[in-house]
């Protein structure tokens, strides 16, 4: 465990705490190899894989900083940091590859990032803190349902709004494809897109009116555990923000630039290995604090981030793609807006 410090840290104290924060830091080594490999054009596998390893140490140092930037913060703000940049990494992926007109990759992406979290984040919370209590010899664990429902209900709300557009393309045509026979492609498209486009904004603002919920009318729901004390100073912190998202960007560059050749479905890399390196900071994070019987927190974080994701990263990179003339829109495969569907709902039966 980190020595804590409690007073104002040397650069060489702090330099030494953020290296030996994670023992998967080792991995940073491969950042300059990252850069090597893209610019010598070699094989895009070898980019690919690489670069993949590359964003693994990054999402735990941005994981990291965050928690420093959070501590004394309380814990509904600190919670809100860990969801927010927890996200960074799968935004970050996203308008890049949504920039290269890979909506495929956008759409499995971020329905990835709920699924990791409300199944594989949520449930190891679950399975880690249940073998701890255990062998404490105690039967239960214990967390606000109150707050867990809130979180759930807004979660199944914006899934919801996901399912509309998918059931508007099946009413439509009675099936899953955007066309009406072969009539008229591109007028249903943009009935589709227009629909993203009004039910983003809705969205937006169900999350506006949410973190208003959260942060001031019923922050008392939420607001349950005191924060640790801060490792790193709040100066070095944000410095370590800054400087990992930047090589967090560039290394998403040349992970997004490589995959067209990649023998894997766009599919297979949206829904289960972005996810993977893009929540690995949240996963670890959550299952810490659920070891240590902070259920209640472990909660807030996991099904706080698949909340944001449904309620602000995906409208973004509609509205996103509006701007910028790419055709991002909410119309998602049908056994993926199923799955989510029936995941949001075992979530919630979960909690509840």
């Amino acid at each position: 465990m980190s020595e804590i410090i409690h007073d104002k840290p040397s650069l060489k104290q702090s330099l030494k705490v953020i290296f030996f924060s994670s023992k998967i830091n080792i991995l940073l080594l491969l950042v300059p190899v990252g850069f090597v490999v893209n610019f010598l054009n070699l094989n895009k596998v070898i980019i690919f894989v690489i670069n993949f390893l590359v964003i693994i140490p990054l999402a735990k140092l941005l994981g990291f900083a965050t928690e420093e930037l959070s501590c004394g913060v309380g814990q509904v703000l600190a919670a809100l940091l860990n969801v927010t940049f927890g996200n960074a990494v799968e935004l970050i992926i996203s308008i890049i590859a949504l920039s290269k007109r890979q909506i495929r990759i956008v759409q499995a992406s971020v329905l990835g990032s709920i699924f990791s979290n409300i199944l594989l984040v949520l449930g190891s919370c679950f399975l880690a803190g249940g073998i701890t209590i255990l062998k404490e010899e105690r039967l239960e664990q214990e967390f606000s349902s109150t707050a867990a429902q809130a979180s759930s209900s807004v979660m199944t709300l914006a899934c919801i709004a996901l399912v509309v557009p998918a059931a508007f393309i099946l009413a439509i045509d009675g099936n899953s494809n955007s066309t009406i026979g072969n009539s008229a492609p591109n007028a249903i498209d943009s009935r589709i897109l227009h629909l993203s486009y009004g039910t983003s904004i809705v969205l937006f603002i169900i999350y506006i009116l949410y973190l208003y919920f959260q942060l001031k009318t019923h922050k008392d729901l939420f607001n349950n555990e005191e924060n640790e004390e801060p490792q790193i100073s709040k100066n070095m912190a944000l410095f370590l923000l800054i400087i990992v998202t930047v090589i967090i960007g560039f290394s998403a560059e040349f992970l997004v630039s490589s995959i067209e050749g990649v023998d894997l479905s766009k599919t297979f890399i949206g829904l289960i290995l972005l996810p993977i390196i893009g929540n690995a900071a949240e996963h670890a994070t959550s299952v810490t604090v659920a070891m240590k019987n902070k259920m209640d927190f472990a909660i807030c974080v996991t099904v706080g981030s698949s909340t944001q994701i449904a309620l602000f990263v995906i409208p973004l990179l509609v509205i996103l793609g509006w701007i910028i003339g790419q055709p991002m829109s909410l119309n998602f495969e049908v056994f993926e807006t199923v799955c989510l569907l029936i995941s949001v709902l075992l979530s919630n039966y979960l909690v509840q």
